[in-house]
């Protein structure tokens, strides 16, 4: 493996925890900013936080690659299903990855156990349920709004990357809307005005927002599992040491 730590990066900190408390990593200054630092098997690992959408991934991926070179570049965290069977916490390894805004195709190699399948669709939008007929017959897979941007920035450097998330909702139930999506901030961070505010006018929805909550931390605690599995796998990658 080339020098240099192994990078996992996430947009949301619920997203980065798991793994900074599965592999006991340190609150550091990571690239100008917080995040974390550790060893895996002996190798240094680092992990840092973007914040949500393409702008803010591509700028977090920039700051990491400017100040040193990962031997790799895991992307992590959660990502939405596009159909009604995949079950919550099923853990995603895209053989592509596609950027909405400019229809790019990103390829990359799948790490850890099972074979990579279908494309995984980058986009800031909210995907309605009138499009997902099309995405699917694409090949989509799952959602998310950072992959392709950091997916560019790596190709660009020559780091070789991965992206392995796991399911946390669906698409197809309409359980994330906008006025839902922006309950975080963009940092990836609850806004807790935005949820008294929300609740206030949908006491109903309460129950389903705690399930929503609940599938997050499973699709988090699973890819974070899956991830660290996948950079312990490097160590047997042709050309690897």
């Amino acid at each position: 493996m080339a020098e240099g730590p192994v990078a996992f990066v996430c947009a949301m900190p619920m997203e980065a925890k798991p793994l900074a408390r599965q592999l006991g990593l340190r609150h550091a200054t990571v690239a100008g900013g917080p995040g974390w630092t550790g060893t895996l098997d002996g190798r240094p690992v680092v992990a840092l936080v973007t914040g949500m959408g393409t702008r803010r991934a591509a700028a977090g991926i920039e700051r990491l690659l400017a100040a040193l070179t990962p031997a790799y570049v895991l992307v992590v965290g959660i990502t939405g299903a596009v159909d009604d069977e995949t079950p919550i916490g099923t853990v995603i390894r895209p053989a592509r990855v596609v950027d909405h805004a400019t229809g790019r195709e990103h390829a990359h190699h799948a790490l850890g156990p099972g074979e990579a399948h279908g494309a995984l669709w980058t986009t800031d939008a909210i995907t309605q349920a009138s499009e997902l007929p099309a995405l699917r017959a694409q090949g989509v897979v799952a959602l998310d709004m950072e992959t392709a941007a950091i997916a560019q920035a790596c190709e660009a450097a020559g780091v070789p990357w991965t992206v392995i998330r796991a399911i946390s909702d669906r698409a197809t139930d309409g359980s994330v809307d906008d006025e839902v999506f922006h309950l975080a901030r963009t940092d990836g961070t609850p806004d807790p005005a935005a949820v008294a505010r929300y609740l206030a006018r949908h006491p109903r929805r309460i129950p389903g927002l705690v399930r929503m909550g609940r599938d997050a931390s499973l699709a988090a605690k699973r890819a974070a599992e899956a991830a660290i599995d996948a950079a312990r796998s490097l160590a047997g990658e042709p050309g690897q040491p």
